[in-house]
């Protein structure tokens, strides 16, 4: 029998909706996660356990309010439904009981945590790459800026006592958060396959080409939330299994030495074979990369690789389709990475025939597609992303910009009509800007 929301949760939905959001920068994630002692991750625990609700319920609200017939689509019902069922999951979990000592020792600071590494984790600058309120929800209940960096002090990820001796209780309760998560993590892995389906469904159903502007920055929204909610969840469940097997350069899923020459190969090779095997090519177009191999920073690998992969494919698709299959060699796709003090920059050229200037603002539209046909969506297609096709979704650029903003940086596309593209895909390498808030 499938789950359905009681008129009770959605009440709670509702009350939890109320509340503001607190962002968490890639800094603070890092310097929490540098030694998660058991209150450590159980401070980390009942952070998301208060977090993740308040987002959740911001975007079950969101779905159900959405205009014109899209909050009616099957698809878009069951992600309402998926979320709804999420927050059920973690605020019915039971939470262990703790005496007062512990409770004690919970709020007192670790030896390791001094007074400027706890100022710094309850300070995050605004995020550069964003506009005040961009991706801020109608009914977010933000309140004043003044008010969020009260909340934001009040709740930061906090070290804490790092001696061992913690109640079994305490181990127990982080072990069955820990998999709550991971379960709510798969079901919502079939999220953006789904959605898209929705739009799919509402614009056969209006009988409309393109979605309108409303619709665009609901799915912007909706989007980011869910990058900032898979971050908190993926980081948390890598910190409470990183005792088994830990690399000294990763805390969590963030890595603090990340090598931007290796990814950048990495993604070549696979936008490459990706093409090989849809064209039917012996091989692909070249791709040159200049990029400094000592070059590291700060970041989450997998962002980048989806990010790099999503363009790479562009490119590569555009080069193949304006000289045409049957060509002996193709130009060269140059990739120029460059590192300055705030950002790094990656710039990918083609020369794959550009796009003319009017249709450069539908690139960043959902379901916009060069491909003549929108394939239909098997929703148990390559769950997590949109990364098998060479083509035909509309979500590698939007997405891929959604990834870049999260964490301060930007992707910004240059195009020559007749001659070809440059993306730029800019990296904030200070890594303290603010989540952007749903």
């Amino acid at each position: 029998m499938s789950w359905k929301a009681s008129e009770r949760l959605m009440d709670t939905i509702r009350h939890y909706a109320n509340f503001p959001a607190t962002g968490v920068s890639l800094r603070q994630m890092v310097q929490f996660g540098e030694k998660p002692s058991t209150g450590t991750l159980f401070r980390a625990s009942q952070f998301l356990a208060e977090e993740l609700p308040i987002r959740l319920a911001h975007r079950v609200q969101e779905l159900h309010t959405l205009p014109d017939g899209l909050n009616d689509m099957p698809s878009v019902k069951k992600v309402a439904d998926w979320y709804a069922q999420s927050f059920e999951e973690i605020t019915t979990l039971p939470r262990p009981e703790l005496s007062g000592q512990v409770r004690e020792r919970l709020l007192r600071p670790s030896s390791f945590n001094n007074n400027g590494v706890a100022k710094m984790l309850s300070e995050a600058i605004p995020n550069p790459s964003l506009d005040e309120g961009q991706y801020a929800s109608f009914n977010n209940g933000n309140g004043s800026s003044a008010g969020r960096k009260q909340q934001a002090a009040r709740r930061y990820f906090a070290m804490v006592d790092d001696s061992n001796d913690w109640p079994p209780d305490l181990k127990a309760y982080n072990q069955k958060f820990s998999q709550t998560l991971k379960t709510i993590k798969r079901r919502h892995d079939g999220v953006v396959t789904t959605m898209a389906q929705g739009i799919l469904e509402y614009k056969r159903k209006r009988q409309r080409m393109q979605i309108d502007h409303n619709i665009q920055s609901f799915l912007d929204r909706f989007y980011m939330s869910r990058i900032g909610i898979r971050m908190l969840i993926g980081q948390h469940i890598a910190l409470t299994d990183q005792s088994h097997h830990r690399d000294p350069t990763y805390v969590g899923i963030i890595c603090t030495k990340t090598n931007v020459r290796d990814l950048a190969e990495e993604a070549i090779e696979n936008a490459r074979f990706v093409c090989e095997d849809h064209y039917g090519l012996f091989e692909a177009p070249k791709i040159q990369l200049v990029c400094n191999p000592n070059l590291n920073f700060m970041y989450v690998p997998g962002h980048l690789s989806h990010m790099l992969f999503e363009t790479l494919k562009n490119s590569l698709r555009a080069v193949v389709e304006t000289h045409g299959q049957d060509k002996q060699e193709f130009p060269v796709t140059k990739v120029i990475i460059a590192e300055g003090r705030e950002d790094i920059t990656i710039k990918i050229s083609d020369e794959g025939g550009g796009i003319p200037r009017s249709a450069i603002p539908l690139v960043w539209t959902y379901m916009y597609t060069t491909v003549d046909r929108t394939p239909n969506l098997d929703p148990d297609f390559d769950k997590s992303d949109f990364k098998a096709p060479m083509a035909g979704f509309g979500y590698g650029l939007p997405i891929s910009r959604l990834y870049a903003r999260y964490f301060g940086g930007d992707l910004k596309l240059i195009s020559m009509e007749g001659y070809g593209t440059d993306v730029y895909l800019h990296l904030n390498r200070l890594s303290s800007s603010s989540e952007p808030l749903q």
